[in-house]
């Protein structure tokens, strides 16, 4: 009997894994709203140490390609930015990165025109897109707290606010530790720790897998890949982008 009933809860069990695995995702069920991180007010940014790699320093698109396949990068270069061009698509970088510094400054549009995840919205996409720090205006700009600036997408949110303000250029460091995969699967979850304005908002946080807009995260191997700049439909721009391996 007991063997039986064993059985039983083994066959169940699969079958609510079955059934889990084959449900509809709505993805307002990744969303939350509260607590809301409180806002603290940043400091002053750094320039690239000697031993950066630069990724763009305001001349050219020399070190990015487009993440649609093989050919150039199609943002623009303007006053020493870089400005996403709305339906061009995402861009990476031809070099292939894990363990890294990086260091990112960014600028939502100005004047505001939208507000929530449509204001400034983009994505520093690790490892070919598969793991997203959030990029987005956050200067009263309410929004689920997963999905705000400084926050792991749908996976953590920012321990504090750092943004600024609209039109100011806000400044990540990125300390990132990558996944280690065995013949058997994972060995060891990828880490990170983001800095905001001088302003710590993620402390070692272990991820999940990789960031997802809907259902659950899961990790697949992989090794070192591509960065992605994400084009959300807004003309976002970056500056000063580098990155030293670790």
């Amino acid at each position: 009997m007991k063997k039986v009933t064993c059985l039983l809860v083994l066959s169940c069990a699969t079958v609510c894994l079955w059934a889990q695995g084959q449900q509809q995702w709505d993805p307002r069920s990744t969303e939350w709203y509260s607590p809301v991180p409180p806002k603290v007010q940043p400091g002053e940014g750094v320039k690239p140490p000697s031993d950066a790699i630069i990724l763009f320093d305001g001349n050219d698109l020399s070190q990015w390609e487009t993440a649609r396949g093989n050919g150039p990068a199609e943002w623009k270069v303007e006053n020493g930015e870089l400005i996403i061009v709305p339906g061009k698509g995402a861009i990476r970088t031809k070099g292939f990165f894990g363990d890294c510094q990086l260091h990112v400054e960014f600028k939502s549009p100005a004047p505001l025109k939208y507000n929530g995840q449509n204001r400034g919205n983009s994505g520093i996409m690790l490892h070919g897109g598969r793991y997203e720090i959030q990029v987005l205006d956050g200067d009263n700009n309410p929004t689920y707290v997963n999905g705000m600036v400084g926050s792991i997408y749908k996976q953590s949110a920012p321990l504090v606010n750092a943004y600024t303000e609209n039109g100011k250029w806000q400044i990540y460091d990125i300390y990132w530790k990558a996944p280690v995969f065995a013949d058997d699967g994972l060995k060891s979850p990828a880490m990170v720790t983001v800095v905001l304005n001088g302003i710590v908002v993620q402390n070692n946080y272990i991820l999940n897998g990789t960031t997802t807009y809907t259902g659950l995260s899961k990790y697949t191997a992989h090794g070192r890949l591509p960065i992605e700049l994400q084009d959300h439909g807004t003309e976002t721009a970056f500056r000063n982008i580098w990155i030293r391996n670790l």
